[in-house]
């Protein structure tokens, strides 16, 4: 989001401000990565290799993940890089654009203050509470978010006053304050009003914000705290007490310390290793890397549990030599969200897992089951790069020679055994899904030390920082969707579609079809694992009543929640990889439909066969 900068120049006290807000924020957040880096590597290795596990090392790494979501999400702020949808706003004149950018900073604004309150009295009660290994108390872990929204209401403020006119400021400020005030007046008439509260607060104020370019993150908190707060009679503290589950799942680790990975790939030279060896052996091919991509995300998917990871240790190696060969910014993000909503049942999926557990399905069976449905999704996902790259100008494309290929295959030796060495650990047990990842680092800086001579260490700081900032515009996503996915479920929401579904005529057929619209819907807007938690104990046992077999339904659920996953302007997935692809949103969104229409083809053979989810059980 552009904002006007006119009186940025004017203002050297709130500049001072900003610089102080910066180097509260930046240092910490650069060591607590670091931190969670050495926390992790360590337990695997005193595990592992000593055969001494240390027992808190999860935990601890767990409450200082919670800081590091919260730093990461003020340094996005502060460097304006929440994702956001600005399709709408593109176009409009400077000045009604610098409007639509101060009244969306006073929504980010009215969020943090309807969040600050509770999350203090979220903090308040857990001062008493104790960690099970540590056992110090909970207010380490909920005081991060305390903290991280006092200092993203600094930087809003901070951010408004540097880049608004004092007009804007006084203007919008007062329909944001009507608008509250309206809300809290007409409050006993809402919470008599039931589920239409759901279109007024999930469907036209979340709509409206994102519409006008609030980051989208704050809009899911804008709309989950004012329904909360003028619907219904629910405490204000479950608010943040939600977003920090959403954000502590320690799986969720993997993604910023898979982001550091991927720039530690690319500054030590195991990408361009990676990356010259391919592009000898198909880089002469139409549509070579994209290809590479692809099978890279079947290959490495379900490494780290997480798909913003398993997307944050390809892209970064792969989209500088794509750009370079001129592929479209829309056409990276369009590939790698479909990529990563293609590979959701590829195992050991955390989404897998999750279905097995709270369905009681064999999660064996449904790891069996998992592999066939992808590989017909990276099917469809090929036909439209060849479709796209038909012609494709590869005149001036250098054909090598196998003496070329063989010598460069000995110097991308270390960098393709990365890959190899990840998923081996997972395997053979040496470290978790989240540990592995900082079995890659280790890997890469000695690689970059030793072999490849190719190592600045005054990046290190600046990727530290990145990696902190694009965390945290992840996660705080992920951190409210998980809010409004509860608000979702307390409404009732969820009895009443399963109603609706059982309803549905045509037997089985009719409510498998019935069940994929729902989840590419639910996917959208709830994620994948608490959308299963949610309706999975509800329909699988619906499912098997009417005789559809429950791994070829947790394979049609799982592909169509992956769907709703990638899929703008809802999608968390497609933001995320808008995020981890450093792609606009707007860039993006009229560039993906051939891929996510090529995997909605893929769901359709999918239940229409359910011989690919069940042929090799």
């Amino acid at each position: 989001m552009q904002l006007s900068e006119t009186i940025a120049d004017e203002a050297p006290t709130t500049s001072r401000w900003a610089s102080t807000l910066a180097h509260a924020t930046e240092i910490p957040a650069a060591l607590l990565v670091l931190a969670e880096i050495i926390i992790l590597g360590g337990g695997a290795f005193t595990r592992y290799v000593l055969h001494q596990p240390i027992t808190w090392t999860d935990e601890l790494a767990s409450i200082l993940f919670v800081w590091l979501a919260m730093l990461g999400a003020v340094i996005a702020l502060r460097r304006g890089e929440h994702m956001q949808l600005t399709t709408f706003v593109k176009d409009v004149s400077p000045q009604a654009r610098e409007w639509l950018d101060a009244l969306g900073m006073f929504l980010v604004m009215a969020f943090l203050l309807l969040l600050a309150v509770p999350a203090y009295e979220h903090f308040q009660e857990d001062l008493d509470v104790v960690t099970p290994t540590l056992e110090i108390s909970e207010g380490y872990r909920t005081g991060a978010v305390v903290v991280g929204t006092a200092l993203m209401l600094l930087t809003a403020i901070a951010r408004l006053f540097a880049r608004a006119h004092w007009k804007q400021i006084l203007a919008t400020g007062s329909i944001v304050a009507a608008i509250a005030v309206a809300l809290w007046l007409l409050s006993p008439t809402l919470q008599r009003l039931g589920n239409v509260n759901l279109i007024i607060f999930f469907v036209v104020m979340l709509v409206f914000c994102i519409v006008i370019g609030v980051p989208i993150a704050f809009a899911f908190g804008l709309a989950t705290m004012s329904y909360l707060a003028f619907a219904t009679t629910t405490p204000m503290s479950i608010m943040p007490s939600r977003m920090q589950e959403g954000m502590s799942h320690l799986i969720l680790l993997a993604v910023p310390l898979f982001v550091f990975l991927g720039g530690l790939i690319e500054m030590t030279g195991l990408a361009k290793a990676m990356i010259d060896f391919l592009v000898s052996l198909i880089g002469h091919l139409r549509g070579g890397l994209q290809y590479v991509l692809l099978g890279a995300m079947y290959l490495v998917s379900g490494i780290s549990g997480a798909k913003a990871a398993d997307m944050a240790a390809v892209a970064p190696a792969l989209f500088p030599e794509m750009r370079k060969r001129g592929t479209n910014d829309g056409d990276l993000i369009g590939l790698l969200s479909a990529s990563g909503a293609m590979s959701e049942t590829i195992p050991p999926s955390i989404v897998l897992i999750t279905v097995g557990s709270v369905t009681g399905v064999s999660i064996t069976a449904l790891f069996i089951g998992g592999l066939l449905p992808a590989l017909v999704g990276l099917v469809m996902m090929a036909i439209v790069v060849w479709f796209q790259t038909r012609h494709e100008d590869m005149s001036s494309a250098v054909r090598f020679t196998p003496r070329q290929i063989a010598k460069l295959l000995v110097i991308a030796v270390p960098a393709l055994a990365l890959p190899f060495i990840i998923r081996t650990a997972v395997v053979e047990g040496v470290a978790t899904a989240t540990e592995v990842s900082t079995i890659g680092i280790f890997y890469t800086v000695l690689a970059g030390l030793f072999i490849y001579r190719k190592f600045d260490w005054k990046q290190v700081y600046p990727m530290l920082l990145d990696t902190a900032s694009l965390s945290g515009a992840i996660l705080i996503i992920v951190g409210c969707a998980t809010a409004m996915a509860w608000a979702l479920t307390q409404s009732g929401f969820s009895q009443d579609l399963v109603k609706i579904m059982t309803a549905v005529p045509g037997g089985k057929w009719g409510f498998i079809a019935v069940s994929a619209v729902a989840f590419v819907i639910l996917g959208s807007v709830l994620e994948g694992i608490p959308a299963i938690v949610l309706f999975g104990p509800l329909l699988f046992p619906i499912a098997k009543l009417v005789g559809v077999h429950e791994v070829h339904y947790a394979m049609v659920v799982i592909f169509a929640m992956g769907l709703g996953l990638f899929s703008p302007p809802f999608g968390v997935g497609f933001y995320a990889a808008c995020a981890i692809g450093r792609v606009s949103p707007d860039v993006a969104i009229g560039r993906v439909w051939p891929h996510l229409t090529a995997l909605l083809i893929a769901l359709l053979i999918l239940i229409a066969v359910p011989w690919i989810s069940l042929g090799f059980l």
